[in-house]
């Protein structure tokens, strides 16, 4: 079973670094409601290094949900990668929270294109990946 579930919050995290790579070639097409707006307007747009960059740490995350199930091996301890992944479990329930004005179950800025993605896809997401991740650094942390 916390193979199965390492194999899927891997994947999952795969998907959405390939996801954000997609967004880096073809940011005119690939980025509708990716970013926080208010009033029509983006809060920020992201580079493509940067969106490259959080596709990146996301193959790293995919890496580090790996090597915690013992799918792959990185030659670091034990130990350390079940910290490592609950340090990230506790990022993405912290995501998934949010700031409590634009990001998060708990938003007050809504009503924008992100901010009902937000609601009913990015932060579940987060939620469910963060206790996913936490199930598997449990199960083979020591």
């Amino acid at each position: 079973m916390n193979l199965a579930i390492a194999l899927l919050v891997s994947s999952v995290f795969v998907l959405l670094a390939l996801l954000h790579f997609y967004m880096a070639l073809r940011p005119r097409y690939g980025n509708a409601g990716a970013v926080p707006s208010m009033q029509g307007k983006p809060l920020f747009v992201p580079s493509r290094a940067a969106t490259v960059a959080v596709g990146m740490v996301l193959l790293l995350f995919a890496g580090l949900v790996a090597a915690t199930a013992h799918i792959v091996a990185v030659g670091v301890p034990e130990a350390v990668l079940s910290w490592l992944s609950f340090a990230l479990a506790a990022g993405l329930l912290a995501r998934a929270v949010g700031e409590f004005k634009y990001v998060g179950f708990f938003k007050r800025v809504r009503g924008s294109r992100f901010a009902t993605l937000d609601t009913l896809i990015y932060s579940p997401l987060c939620l469910l990946l963060a206790i996913g991740v936490a199930l598997v650094a449990r199960h083979n942390g020591t």
